[in-house]
């Protein structure tokens, strides 16, 4: 990502807006344990979810002293935590985006979805942002830029601010990382798999059922170092590498059973690697074993290819075929509703990526 930082320098500083509605996404082949430079361990594979997004915005002027200023507001509340990160964040990358430190910034973010959901914030949140940046960049120094040579650099730096954001720049499924025999992929961003999908995973669904409200027991960032020092972790990074070899091939074919499999045995591999950290955390709790219970014992009744997955906390998201909705959210709605916060469900399904926000 190298260019030439003076031609990205104002002349003349501008006031504006800009602002990028931006998913989340939920990985099937977990990306876990990370090497220097924001770089992973392993590839990972996910898919963009449709309604679970950020949306922000980004009011900028010329800057009123040295350096550049930066209020963020989450859901129309100052919030001074969000604004430091971001602070960080920004001189990060200023390098890259020197026209950064010749602005002041008021950021105006809000979910929508809950906090604490089981569904990446950051992911939605980080490339809302990268993506409000490189349309500052285009915009002013770069109008003829392709769309592919724009999502790619919106991709790299959200990359840097949360790994899994890197795959939501783009809709359907997504791969990040390096994968053997595979053309085209990369750590340094996403990369989205536009060929060799089978029709039922246009529109899977993705019902997120919440075990549990309360924040997150271990941060993203001190569970990939733990993988640093686990006695399994290149167990783990030899299955993750084949499991992408053969989910790549599972959803070119549309072999839902073997779909099933990997997905659920990625899930819990993410788990017994948290559990046999040091320290280890135990991150499901016991309704989210019962769910777990359930829906194998549903699919096996059934024949329906409804599967689990985790992120590293107990909430469950429970993914199936379009054609099998009905059925499922009458499952959810008799079985698993009970095992959940006050009969918290989010139904959502495979999206096709980020939205610019018109003014």
């Amino acid at each position: 990502m190298k260019e030439d930082n003076e031609e990205r320098i104002f002349k003349e500083v501008p006031n504006g807006k800009v602002g990028w509605k931006s998913p989340s996404n939920i990985a099937l082949v977990k990306y876990w344990g990370k090497k220097p430079g924001q770089v992973p361990a392993n590839a990972s594979l996910s898919f963009t979810l449709r309604e679970s997004v950020t949306e922000t915005t980004i009011e900028f002027e010329p800057a009123s002293g040295e350096g550049f200023k930066l209020e963020f507001f989450l859901d129309g509340m100052k919030n001074e935590k969000f604004a430091d990160k971001t602070v960080k964040y920004f001189e990060s990358i200023s390098n890259s985006f020197p026209f950064i430190k010749q602005l002041d910034f008021k950021i105006r973010s809000k979910n929508s979805f809950p906090h604490s959901a089981g569904i990446a914030s950051s992911a939605s949140g980080m490339s809302a942002l990268a993506l409000c940046l490189c349309e500052i960049e285009r915009k002013y120094f770069d109008e003829f830029s392709s769309d592919e040579k724009f999502f790619k650099r919106a991709s790299y730096f959200a990359r840097l601010g949360s790994g899994s954001a890197c795959r939501s720049v783009y809709g359907g499924f997504v791969s990040w990382g390096e994968i053997e025999g595979v053309r085209n992929t990369s750590n340094m961003f996403g990369n989205k798999i536009n060929k060799n999908i089978d029709s039922v995973f246009d529109t899977f669904q993705d019902s997120i059922l919440i075990v549990d409200a309360g924040e997150k027991e271990v941060s993203s960032s001190l569970g990939h170092s733990l993988m640093n020092s686990n006695p399994y972790s290149l167990g783990r990074l030899k299955q993750a590498g084949e499991n992408m070899i053969k989910l790549m091939e599972v959803i070119k074919t549309g072999d839902l059973g073997g779909f099933v499999k990997i997905v659920e045995s990625e899930a819990l591999s993410l788990h017994a690697m948290m559990m046999t950290s040091n320290p280890y955390f135990l991150l499901m709790k016991p309704n989210t074993i019962s769910i777990i219970e359930k829906v194998r014992e549903y699919r096996g009744e059934t024949g329906i290819q409804a599967c689990f997955t985790l992120d590293a906390g107990p909430n469950v998201h429970l993914i199936y075929p379009d054609e099998n909705k009905k059925e499922v959210r009458d499952f959810i709605g008799s079985e698993l509703l009970k095992l959940t916060v006050n009969e918290t469900v989010i139904h959502d399904e495979v999206g096709q990526g980020p939205e610019r926000i018109a003014y």
